[in-house]
């Protein structure tokens, strides 16, 4: 589906950011910054002096901050365009006057938070502008009695898991299990865990929001209205304000989570093992969840294999979950050896392979413990069981390939009794599972970054047979700059990412932002939608 945008508005605004793009102006973007700066302190609470918080080329702290949430290497280079300043919020003001200034002085700006995006549209830009960033608001405020939350967005996963931890053994939250990511991204995009099965995703547990506008008010769910509230869970707050704060509802869970990994290899009867996953993965009881993840192994001699790993996430005790795996997946062949059984907050050490002695402060590093290193990832989804041929297909084209890892996530459960319009966020029932492609790499230099990119553009084409088609499904939380831009008045992304959610998205932006500050390549644009 391909929805060309013909609104003569529109094409004068595409073509005005295309001679942007191609003929940057040194002199007013000079201006602008200055400007803007200038605009800074007359817009923000003089008790809490922004200066503090302001950061352009000429500050010695400058790269230090700007580095410190970019995950990816490909967005960290020297020919990698940098903001004209970066406001480290430490103050609702301070996000204020940055929406404000920027707006006055026509600077595009980006808002960060934990700085996972895939694509670095947080924190780049191919014209002059700005970074908020928003790490400095990360507070958490649980309130036990009503099992409720208040967490900033510039939290991270692992902060919000620690202080749950904190105040209750019995609570928990379904969200990711990467500790570093930023709450006011992760959530906007969706939030997918591995309790999606039980509890749904973190979208379907807000009950209340801060955001700035356009208009730099501070609003809420009564004062933003349900449609606005409804397109930020699930269809990326920065297309429409700045996120300051989620709500969420706490979830009930045991004191005692299992978890497992059961690697098999190709000779080991992998491929009849993933058959009947396909077949029992959306029917398993509601607790389990058991996630693939299919990858190159090397052997002795150059010889090369496809291992499948199956790890398991069950809400409960293991003396549970034999049986259930004995009748409902018997060809896994799961032993009592092989589970794990500890406390919720224990299991994100499991996920991110840290021993289970590890001290649970460690969720409160907000540095990833792997090393910066260039990456590409892509997203699919599966309605229809892949065939054995396509298996095999796809095996032959990962050895290929060698450096893609692949996650495979189970739906069902919860997901398929939330309704495709509940929130912004449209993949719910009728999915087998989700896909994720993970290519990293080490390699400096624009060979390696072709090639690798390249690589995971071919193994994602072994696949179009397989995965949902018209639209190609796409999970926004996993961005990819190849599902496409608004820059050419396209909105195949936004039918990639939102399907029959997009007219919907489409008319908040035009009552909320009618003049389009909120924007980046992948935001939803402000066109007259009937």
């Amino acid at each position: 589906m391909n929805m060309k945008i013909t609104f003569s508005y529109y094409t004068i605004y595409a073509f005005f950011f295309l001679f942007l793009v191609s003929f940057p102006t040194i002199e007013p973007a000079k201006l602008s910054i200055d400007n803007f700066l200038q605009c800074l302190p007359s817009k923000s609470n003089p008790a809490n002096p922004i200066g503090k918080a302001t950061f352009t080329a000429s500050n010695p702290s400058f790269l230090r901050v700007l580095h410190a949430y970019v995950r990816n290497s490909r967005f960290n280079t020297s020919s990698t365009l940098k903001p004209l300043a970066i406001v480290t919020a430490l103050d609702v003001s301070h996000v204020q006057a940055t929406v404000l200034c920027a707006k006055a002085n026509g600077l595009q700006m980006r808002i960060r938070s934990g700085g996972h995006d895939y694509e670095g549209l947080s924190y780049v830009a191919p014209v002059p502008f700005i970074v908020l960033d928003m790490n400095n608001l990360r507070a958490v405020d649980i309130d036990l009695r009503s099992e409720t939350a208040w967490v900033q967005v510039g939290a991270t996963l692992g902060e919000l898991y620690y202080k749950i931890a904190n105040v209750s053994k019995m609570h928990g939250f379904p969200a990711g299990v990467c500790p570093t990511v930023g709450a006011g991204g992760h959530i906007t995009g969706g939030g997918y865990g591995v309790m999606l099965r039980r509890f749904g995703m973190s979208i379907d547990h807000v009950v209340d929001a801060r955001v700035v506008d356009a208009n730099g008010r501070v609003l809420d769910r009564r004062t933003m209205g349900e449609d606005l509230f409804w397109a930020i869970r699930g269809g990326g707050g920065a297309s429409f304000c700045v996120i300051l704060s989620w709500k969420i509802n706490l979830v009930r869970i045991p004191d005692t989570i299992t978890v497992f990994r059961v690697p098999k290899t190709l000779e080991e009867g992998a491929t009849d093992v993933v058959l009947q996953w396909q077949q029992v993965a959306t029917k398993l009881d509601n607790n389990l969840f058991i996630r693939v993840e299919p990858q190159v192994q090397f052997l002795q001699g150059g010889r090369k294999t496809v291992r499948v790993t199956f790890i398991g996430s069950y809400i409960g005790q293991a003396d549970s979950l034999i049986p259930i795996m004995n009748k409902d997946f018997p060809i896994l062949g799961l032993k009592r050896s092989d589970c794990m059984e500890m406390a919720w907050v224990k299991t994100h050490l499991f996920w991110n392979n840290l021993p289970q002695t590890t001290p649970i402060e460690v969720l409160l590093d907000r540095a990833p413990t792997q090393p910066h290193n260039y990456a590409k990832f892509k997203s699919d989804y599966v309605r229809s069981p892949i065939p054995r041929a396509g298996f095999e297909t796809i095996w032959k084209k990962m050895i290929e390939v060698e450096n893609v890892i692949l996650q495979w996530n189970p739906y069902g459960g919860r997901m398929s009794e939330i309704p495709g319009d509940a929130t912004a966020m449209p993949h719910r029932a009728g999915v087998i599972f989700k896909m994720q492609y993970i290519t990293v790499w080490q390699s400096d230099g624009e060979q390696a970054l072709t090639k690798n990119i390249e690589l995971t553009r071919a193994l994602h084409s072994t696949f179009t047979p397989y995965v949902t088609n018209n639209p190609r499904e796409a999970f926004l939380n996993y961005r990819d700059i190849d599902v496409g831009t608004n820059v050419n008045g396209s909105l195949t992304f936004a039918v990639d990412y939102f399907k029959d959610n997009v007219m919907r998205l489409l008319k908040v932006k035009a009552k909320v932002d009618p003049t389009d500050f909120f924007t980046y390549e992948q935001s939803i644009p402000t066109i007259l939608a009937n």
